[in-house]
C-alpha cells in the first residue's frame, strides 16, 4: 500500500474546506440573504480566501436542489442585472443546526489530539 506525499498548507486547508464549505455558507446565509460575490467576500474576510467563486455556485446550486435554501431577484443598488440572493429554507436551518453539532463533535476530539501531540515529547523510535 503507498502512501500520498505529505499535504502542502494550502492543499491540507483546501481538502478541510472542502468537507465543511457548505456548512461555511449556510452559516453565512443564516445571518441574513446573501448574493454571490457576498459569500468570497465573507468568507475572505474570516480567513477562507482560498474559496473560488468556482466552488461557492456549484454548491449553492446542489444545496438549493437539496431543498437547503430558495433564491430570489432583486434589483441591484447600483442599477445593474439583478442579483440572485439565498435564504435558508427550514430544512436548511436544521441542516446547519446537525451540522454545527457534528463540526464540534469532530473538532473537539482532533483539536485535543493535536494540542497533546504538540506537547508530547518524541520517544525516539523510528518507523520504517
Amino acid at each position: 500500500m503507498t502512501k500520498e506525499p505529505t499535504a502542502t498548507g494550502d492543499q491540507r486547508r483546501s481538502q478541510l474546506l472542502r468537507g465543511v464549505l457548505d456548512l461555511c455558507l449556510l452559516s453565512l446565509i443564516a445571518e441574513r440573504p446573501r448574493y454571490g460575490f457576498e459569500f468570497a467576500e465573507a468568507l475572505a474576510a474570516g480567513g477562507l480566501e482560498l474559496v473560488s467563486d468556482g466552488s461557492i455556485y456549484p454548491l449553492l446550486a446542489r444545496m438549493e436542489r437539496a431543498g437547503l435554501v430558495t433564491s430570489y431577484r432583486a434589483p441591484s443598488p447600483n442599477g445593474g442585472a439583478p442579483r440572485k440572493y439565498y435564504r435558508l429554507t427550514e430544512a436548511g436551518h436544521n441542516e446547519l443546526a446537525r451540522g454545527r453539532a457534528d463540526w464540534t463533535a469532530f473538532a473537539g476530539p482532533v483539536g485535543r489530539i493535536l494540542a497533546a501531540a504538540a506537547t508530547t515529547p518524541p520517544t525516539g523510535e523510528t518507523t520504517a
